[in-house]
């Protein structure tokens, strides 16, 4: 028998970033305990299959919405879709991120700058102020921002994604004080996971730096951020809100 604590049947949970990766993940974890969903992400092809798999799997209803979440506008389109067919969102996740390469600090373009601090702040932004409004006026929620350990250690090779990422741990704090008490308003720090992004890496050489700079020696699975996810997202994490949750294998 499932744990109540973390039940979250008749509960309906939008993840940005939903088709792929972590939110990929979350997507199945949150529906075989029941909820409905959301999935969003930028293609919509990508979308409609992990709907279906999810519901296939679990029987739970899955809307597919593509949605490109730098746009404000398709934010807000995003949210009238998720309230239209389920009337309301009691779980946001804020996944969708990117972290594209540049070949030097001073040639990162103004077009590459606007575009990370939009789809990593700007969106995020814009889905917690008004859905989290909505949550408030209602019974309440939970919302999650998944972060990443460049907020803390910020690289070189990733400096404008790491700027967009330690606004996202200062909305997390700032999105609890405004909707408390019936909306918590948490993080997850994620450090590497082995997901679509890790097909770009070297990974023998990542291997290597891993042994010497994460406790674990490793970089994490994506069914890794289930446990943390579903902490957030349900009954278990009612005294929680503010938080930013370190899910990277000990990086030092």
């Amino acid at each position: 028998m499932a744990d109540p604590m973390f039940d979250l049947t008749g509960r309906v949970a939008l993840i940005t970033g939903g088709s792929r990766g972590l939110g990929r993940a979350m997507a199945g974890a949150f529906a075989e305990r029941g909820a409905d969903l959301i999935v969003a992400s930028r293609k919509a092809d990508a979308c409609e299959s992990a709907a279906r798999e999810v519901t296939a799997r679990f029987g739970v209803t899955a809307l597919p919405v593509a949605c490109n979440v730098s746009s404000w506008n398709d934010c807000d389109a995003l949210i009238d879709r998720a309230y239209t067919k389920f009337g309301r969102v009691d779980v946001l996740v804020n996944n969708a991120g990117m972290s594209p390469l540049y070949p030097s600090l001073d040639e990162v373009s103004e077009a590459l700058w606007d575009k990370v601090i939009a789809v990593n702040l700007k969106g995020p932004f814009r889905l917690t102020a008004v859905v989290g409004t909505r949550m408030a006026a209602g019974t309440g929620g939970s919302i999650i921002n998944v972060s990443s350990v460049a907020a803390k250690q910020p690289s070189p090779r990733e400096l404008p994604y790491a700027a967009a990422k330690a606004g996202l741990n200062t909305l997390t704090e700032g999105f609890a004080r405004a909707f408390g008490p019936t909306v918590r308003v948490n993080a997850i720090q994620a450090g590497p996971f082995l997901t679509d992004i890790s097909k770009a890496w070297d990974l023998d050489a990542f291997a290597q730096r891993a042994r010497t700079s994460i406790a674990l020696g490793r970089a994490g699975e994506p069914h890794e951020v289930i446990g943390a996810a579903l902490y957030f997202a349900s009954a278990a994490s009612s005294f929680c809100t503010g938080a930013v949750l370190r899910l990277d294998g000990g990086v030092f």
